[in-house]
């Protein structure tokens, strides 16, 4: 199955010179941990950046930072890892885990923004897979007994 099926459509994105306190609201607002910055490439949202709830903690808060004048570009992750939309699920958890992050921003074959691919939207859909797998077992064994009576 690839990402592009089962990420979040749904991002909630930002520029890089809008406030960090800014999106903090936009957070609270659509109940999210995180927006994606992004640059308007020809027309296209190509994300270049994130910035996370733990972000604005540990890099903002915790020092005391003035929220107000620091910008989603001043303190968004100098890499931004993506995933094109077209990857396999089992590849971009292999992908999550060897890069060690939680979020993949998804993207189409000209780099334009897709979605974002969470480590719940992955654990939801595994959980899902074991429970489908969990209910054939009870429903070979229901079968067996039924047909070896």
């Amino acid at each position: 199955m690839p990402v592009g099926d089962i990420c979040t459509r749904e991002v909630v994105v930002m520029q890089r010179d809008e406030t960090v306190m800014e999106a903090a609201k936009l957070m609270r607002q659509h109940h999210v941990g995180d927006v994606l910055v992004v640059e308007d490439r020809s027309g296209i949202r190509v994300p270049v950046g994130i910035v996370t709830d733990r972000d604005l903690v540990v890099e903002i808060m915790a020092p005391e930072l003035d929220h107000m004048v620091i910008t989603v570009g001043d303190i968004m992750a100098p890499e931004l890892f993506t995933l094109k939309d077209s990857t396999e699920i089992f590849e971009a958890i292999q992908y999550m885990r060897s890069k060690t992050v939680r979020r993949l921003p998804i993207v189409d074959e000209h780099g334009g923004l897709v979605g974002i691919l969470t480590l719940d939207d992955v654990l939801e859909l595994l959980a899902e897979e074991m429970l489908d797998l969990s209910k054939l077992v009870g429903y070979e064994r229901k079968k067996e007994m039924r047909h070896r009576r």
